[in-house]
C-alpha cells in the first residue's frame, strides 16, 4: 500500500498553473480602477402619525424624508449606476421602521409581476430592505417584496442566509405607470436590537429587474470581496426607541385522517387500518430582554411537512435528509455554526431500533417497530449582547418509542423499548470580533433515561480576518464522548484553514484530523471518520462581462486522504470545475475529477480494518441551465466516469423543462437516469449465517462483494397555482425507481483485492438484488388569512416497495408497483397568530 505519489502531486500543479496562466486577465484592471468608495449614510426621519400602508407614497411626511438613491450595478456586470431610478426613504416612530420605495422602469410590461407563494420570489421583479441592528457587520435581517406584494425575509450571519426565518410585517405595492412602489412597515417585535438612546444600524437596500436579471444595490456589494453584511450602508437618526414587549402565541388545532396497510392479509390482499386523530398545540414567542427570545413549541405536529426523497441506498453511510420542519428552521442559524447539529436526530430513527428483533425465540417476532420517535415539546434561547456576544440554548425533549413483538404461537403481543425518554440539549457562545471575525464555543447533549448510553460533543472555531476582509484564517476543533455503562468513549477532530478570500484570485490550505474513535452522530451527522486530510483550492473568478460572458468561476484543487490509525494511505484526488453565465443567462459549467492512483475504501466492506483496493478512475460533467425568465426553460445536466477495469463505467444524465404560461401557474417536471455498469460493491457478510455455503478456506472469506449493474431512474412533476399573494395551492408528485442485478460475486481478500467466491445468494434468506420504488404524492393547499396566520389542508400519498425480483422494463414496474400497499393522509390544520402589542393597542383604544 502506496503512502504518497510525488509524480501525481507535480501533475496537479502543472494543471493548475496551465489552467490559471490561460485565464484572461479581464476583470482585475477593472476591479482596481474602482476605489473603495466610503460608505453612504441615511437619516431616519421620525414620524408622530404613521403612514398608511396602502403602496401609496402620498402622505406629507413621505415629502420630507432624505432619499435614498444611485443604486450600483452587482450583477451581472458590478459597478455601473442604475439605468432607470430607484428612490428610497425611511421614516420612524415608536413602534415601527416605515420603508417606501420608488422603482422607475421602461414601461409598465417592463415590471415582472408573476405570483408564487410566500419565501419564493419567483420570476418577479423585487426590492430588499436590510438591517444591521447591531452593527458587527456579521449579522442582519433582509425583507423582500414583490410588485405582486409577496413577502419573504431572511436572517443573515457567518453561516449564510437563512431564508426559512419568518417574521410578522406589513407591505403594500402598487403599479403606477412606469414604476412600482413598495412600502413597508417593520414593527420593532420582529427584530433585535439594543436600548441605547440612539441607534446606528447597517443598512441597504436591493433592487432586482428581472426583465433583464439586474440587481442593484445602495452601497455597492463588490462579488469580488469576501463577506456581505460588511458591505452595507450607514443608518442614522433613529433615537429614543425602547425595544417592545414581544410576546406572541400561535396556537393551532389539527386533523389527520390515515389509511395504511396494517402488516397482514386475509385471502392474499393487503389489510389497512384507519385512524383518526385530533391535536393541539402552541407556538410561543417571548422577548426576554431586548437582545434575547424564548421560541418555544408545545405538542408540536408535523405531519404537514413535506416528504422525504426516499432513494435506494447502496452505501455503507446512511442518507442525510433535508429539514423541513419549521421549527428546527427558524431562528437557528446560531445553532448551526460548525455543522455539530443535525435536528433529523430529534424525532428521528429510535436509538435501539435495530435492536428490536434481538435475542428472540424462533417464535416471536417483530410485528411492529416505529422508525420516528414523538417529540414532546421544544424551546430555544436565543440573542446577542451589546458586546457582540451571540447566546443560545436549544432544548428538545422526545418521548419513549416501543416495538410490539408477537407471539406466533399463543398470538399474544408485548412491547420492547426501542427509545428511552431522551433530552437534546446544544448550547452556542459566539463572540464577534474584529473585520468580521469570530470565537464559537459549541456544546451538543444527549441524556436518555435507564441504561442506553448518553453522549456529550464540546467544540471550538475560530476565524480571524485581516482588515479589508483580503486574508482569513480558521479554525475548529471538537472532542465526543459516549458515556457507556462500564467505560467512556472519547475521540477528536481538529480542522486549520488559511487563504487569501478577497480578489479575482483566492485560494486556501486546509488540514484536518479525525480521530479513529471521533463519533459526533448522536445529536450531529458525520459519515466517516479516522481520516487524515490536506486540502489546496485555487480559484479565479471574473466578475465583469467579457467575451460573450456575464460571469466566469474557476476552480482546481486535491485532496490526499490518509487514515488516522494507522496511517496509512487512503485517496488522492485533484478536482476542477468551471461555470459562468453568458450574455443570454444562459448557465453553463464543466468539472473534472482524477484519481490518479489506486485508492482504498476503508468502508465498502462494511467491516472494521477490512477495505477495498478502488481502481484508477476519471470522471467527468456538465450542465446548462436557460434563462428562468422566459415562460420556457430547460435544464440538462450530464456526467460520466471511467474505471481502469474491464468495461466498468458510470453514466447519468438529467432533463428538465419548466413552463410558466402566465403569472399564476408554474409547471417543473425533472427526469433523471443513471447507470452504472460493471460496478463492484458490497453484497453480503456471511460472518454467523447458516446456508448451504461451501467457503473457499481463505482468511475474512465471509466478506461477498459482487459485480453488478445499477440502474436509476427518478422521475418528478412539480405543479404551483397561486390564486393571489396569500392563497396558494402546490402539488409534488415523485417517484424513484432502482434495480440491482449481480451477475458474479467475489470473495475480499485482505490486501483489499477480490477472488472469485462460490456463493450462491439462492442459499440465504436475503438476496444481494434489488428491485426498489418509493412514491409520493404532496398536495397543499394554503390560505394565509391573516398576518401569521395559515390554514393548511394537506393530502399525502405514498408507498415503499422493494424486493429482489427484478421488474426489467419501466411501466411493467410502475404497473406492479401501484398494485403495492399505500399509505394516504388527509390532514387539515388551523395556526393563528396572536401578537400582544396588537392586542393592547387594539384593546386600549377602545377603552378611550
Amino acid at each position: 500500500m502506496k503512502r504518497i505519489l510525488p509524480a501525481a502531486i507535480l501533475q496537479f500543479l502543472c494543471l493548475f498553473c496551465l489552467i490559471t496562466t490561460s485565464l484572461p486577465a479581464v476583470g482585475q484592471a477593472a476591479k482596481n480602477s474602482q476605489a473603495a468608495a466610503p460608505r453612504k449614510e441615511l437619516t431616519a426621519q421620525r414620524v408622530t402619525t404613521a403612514p398608511k400602508i396602502d403602496g401609496v407614497l402620498d402622505e406629507p411626511e413621505w415629502q420630507q424624508a432624505q432619499i435614498a438613491t444611485d443604486f450600483i450595478q452587482n450583477r451581472p456586470n458590478p459597478g455601473p449606476k442604475e439605468r432607470f431610478p430607484t428612490q428610497v426613504k425611511i421614516m420612524y416612530d415608536d413602534e415601527a421602521i416605515y420603508v417606501g420605495a420608488v422603482m422607475q422602469d421602461a414601461a409598465p410590461d417592463s415590471i415582472f409581476k408573476s405570483l408564487s407563494q410566500r419565501d419564493d420570489l419567483g420570476n418577479a421583479d423585487w426590492f430588499g430592505v436590510f438591517l444591521d441592528t447591531y452593527k458587527d457587520e456579521i449579522n442582519g435581517y433582509g425583507f423582500f417584496i414583490t410588485p405582486a406584494g409577496v413577502q419573504l425575509d431572511a436572517r443573515y450571519s457567518a453561516t449564510g442566509e437563512d431564508f426559512s426565518w419568518n417574521a410578522v410585517w406589513e407591505s403594500s405595492t402598487s403599479i403606477q405607470g412606469n414604476k412600482w412602489v413598495a412600502e413597508f412597515k417593520i414593527p420593532y417585535s420582529a427584530i433585535r436590537f439594543s436600548a441605547r438612546p440612539e441607534q446606528l444600524w447597517g443598512l441597504n437596500f436591493m433592487r432586482n429587474r428581472q426583465a433583464t436579471r439586474q440587481g442593484y444595490f445602495w452601497n455597492h456589494v463588490d462579488p469580488a470581496k469576501d463577506g456581505f453584511v460588511n458591505q452595507w450602508g450607514l443608518l442614522y437618526g433613529i433615537k429614543n426607541i425602547t425595544p417592545p414587549v414581544r410576546l406572541s402565541f400561535a396556537p393551532y388545532v389539527s386533523a389527520n385522517a390515515e389509511r395504511f396497510p396494517s402488516g397482514t392479509q386475509e385471502g392474499g390482499k393487503e389489510q389497512y387500518k384507519n385512524d383518526v386523530n385530533f391535536s393541539g398545540g402552541m407556538d410561543l414567542k417571548y422577548g426576554i430582554s431586548d437582545a434575547f427570545t424564548l421560541d418555544m413549541t408545545l405538542v408540536p405536529d408535523f405531519s404537514q411537512v413535506p416528504s422525504d426523497n426516499q432513494i435506494l441506498n447502496l452505501s455503507p453511510f446512511e442518507i442525510q435528509y433535508n429539514e423541513n420542519r419549521p421549527f428546527f428552521l427558524e431562528g437557528t442559524e446560531l445553532f448551526n455554526k460548525g455543522n455539530f447539529f443535525y435536528s433529523r436526530r430529534i424525532g428521528g430513527r429510535p436509538v435501539n431500533f435495530g435492536k428490536a428483533g434481538d435475542d428472540l425465540p424462533e417464535h416471536v417476532i417483530v410485528a411492529e417497530n416505529p422508525v420516528e420517535t414523538r417529540m414532546i415539546n421544544g424551546t430555544k434561547i436565543s440573542g446577542r449582547t451589546r458586546s457582540g456576544l451571540g447566546i443560545g440554548v436549544f432544548n428538545a425533549v422526545v418521548g419513549r418509542s416501543y416495538a410490539t413483538l408477537r407471539d406466533t404461537i399463543s398470538g399474544a403481543e408485548y412491547e420492547r423499548e426501542t427509545q428511552p425518554l431522551t433530552n437534546y440539549n446544544v448550547t452556542v457562545l459566539d463572540q464577534s470580533l474584529k473585520n468580521n471575525s469570530y470565537i464559537t464555543f459549541v456544546n451538543t447533549n444527549v441524556m436518555r433515561q435507564g441504561s442506553t448510553y448518553d453522549a456529550n460533543l464540546t467544540g471550538l472555531l475560530l476565524r480571524l480576518n485581516t482588515k479589508g476582509n483580503k486574508f482569513a484564517f480558521d479554525g475548529k476543533a471538537a472532542l465526543s464522548q459516549r458515556y457507556h455503562t462500564d467505560d467512556t468513549e472519547l475521540g477528536y477532530m481538529y480542522s486549520l484553514g488559511v487563504g487569501k478570500t478577497s480578489g479575482n484570485f483566492t485560494y486556501s490550505y486546509r488540514h484536518s484530523v479525525e480521530s479513529d474513535t471521533y463519533n459526533p452522530n448522536d445529536l450531529g451527522i458525520l459519515f466517516s471518520n479516522n481520516s487524515i486530510e490536506e486540502n489546496v483550492e485555487f480559484q479565479y473568478n471574473i466578475y465583469q462581462p467579457f467575451w460573450k460572458l456575464l460571469n466566469l468561476y474557476t476552480n482546481v484543487g486535491a485532496i490526499y486522504a490518509r487514515r488516522y490509525e494507522p496511517g496509512t494511505f487512503q485517496n488522492f484526488v485533484i478536482y476542477s470545475n468551471i461555470n459562468g453565465t453568458f450574455k443570454g443567462f444562459l448557465g453553463a459549467g464543466l468539472y473534472a475529477n482524477l484519481e490518479p492512483v489506486k485508492t482504498y475504501d476503508f468502508f465498502e466492506p462494511r467491516v472494521k480494518g477490512w477495505y477495498y483496493e478502488y481502481p484508477v478512475n476519471y470522471s467527468v460533467g456538465g450542465y446548462i441551465s436557460s434563462n428562468y425568465s422566459k415562460k420556457f426553460a430547460l435544464d440538462v445536466s450530464m456526467d460520466y466516469r471511467w474505471f481502469d477495469e474491464h468495461n466498468r463505467h458510470n453514466f447519468g444524465y438529467g432533463i428538465s423543462p419548466r413552463y410558466r404560461p402566465n403569472d399564476k401557474l408554474l409547471l417543473v417536471y425533472r427526469f433523471n437516469k443513471g447507470y452504472r455498469n460493471n460496478d463492484i460493491g458490497y453484497a453480503d457478510n456471511l460472518d454467523g449465517k447458516k446456508g448451504l455455503y461451501d467457503p473457499v478456506k481463505i482468511e475474512g472469506d465471509s466478506i461477498i462483494f459482487g459485480l453488478r449493474k445499477v440502474d436509476d431512474v427518478s422521475n418528478s412533476l412539480q405543479m404551483q397555482y397561486v390564486f393571489n399573494n396569500k392563497m396558494s395551492l402546490s402539488l409534488v408528485v415523485r417517484h424513484n425507481w432502482s434495480k440491482v442485478y449481480h451477475s458474479n460475486y467475489y470473495n475480499l481478500l485482505p490486501d483489499g483485492g477480490l477472488i472469485q467466491s462460490n456463493y450462491v445468494p439462492e442459499h440465504y434468506e436475503k438476496k444481494p438484488d434489488r428491485n426498489f420504488n418509493s412514491f409520493n404524492l404532496d398536495m397543499e393547499y394554503s390560505w394565509w388569512f391573516a398576518p401569521g396566520s395559515e390554514l393548511a389542508i394537506v393530502w399525502k400519498d405514498a408507498f415503499l416497495e422493494e424486493s429482489s425480483i427484478i421488474k426489467p422494463r419501466y411501466f411493467d414496474n410502475v404497473n406492479h408497483t401501484f398494485k403495492s400497499p399505500q399509505s394516504n393522509m388527509l390532514s387539515v390544520k388551523v395556526l393563528y397568530y396572536i401578537d400582544y402589542l396588537t392586542l393592547k393597542n387594539r384593546f386600549g383604544k377602545r377603552k378611550v
